[in-house]
């Protein structure tokens, strides 16, 4: 019994799928795992909005998030309120240029938020922007 030779039935064309699906596999596992982790600052509920400005330039910006419990984060680092200026000015010369982007949670009150807004204003910063989701729009 021989294995294919001169007088078998020729070169097996057939293509093997078992390779690509299991490539496949790897990297649709690869992407659940690491598409959590894509998300930066801390987590929170933010406000729907009818017009949303999307930056087109600028690079990576700097998150400053503000949770419902008051709580301020640059980044993911939790800061006092007091050292808010300090940790900003810190992160801004860590990335020069880059704009500073406010996540305030929805369940957050107006006061809070334009309290650090305030603060926010006295580092100097050229551009700064407000975090929002979309509103969808009903067709």
């Amino acid at each position: 019994m021989s294995m294919g030779g001169a007088g078998g039935k020729g070169v097996k064309s057939d293509i093997n799928v078992t390779p690509l699906v299991d490539v496949c596999l790897v990297l649709l596992i690869i992407f659940m795992v690491i598409t959590p982790m894509l998300q930066r600052g801390k987590a929170v509920n933010l406000p729907q909005a009818k017009h949303i400005f999307e930056p087109k330039a600028g690079g990576d910006p700097i998150l400053l998030s503000v949770t419902k419990d008051k709580k301020l984060y640059v980044d993911k680092t939790e800061v006092r309120r007091e050292a808010l200026a300090d940790a900003l000015k810190a992160e801004m010369q860590r990335m020069p240029g880059a704009p500073v982007v406010l996540k305030g949670d929805k369940d957050v009150d107006y006061k809070t938020v334009r309290e650090v807004v305030l603060e926010i204003s006295k580092c100097n910063v050229q551009r700064m922007s407000l975090a929002a989701n979309a509103i969808k729009e009903k067709k």
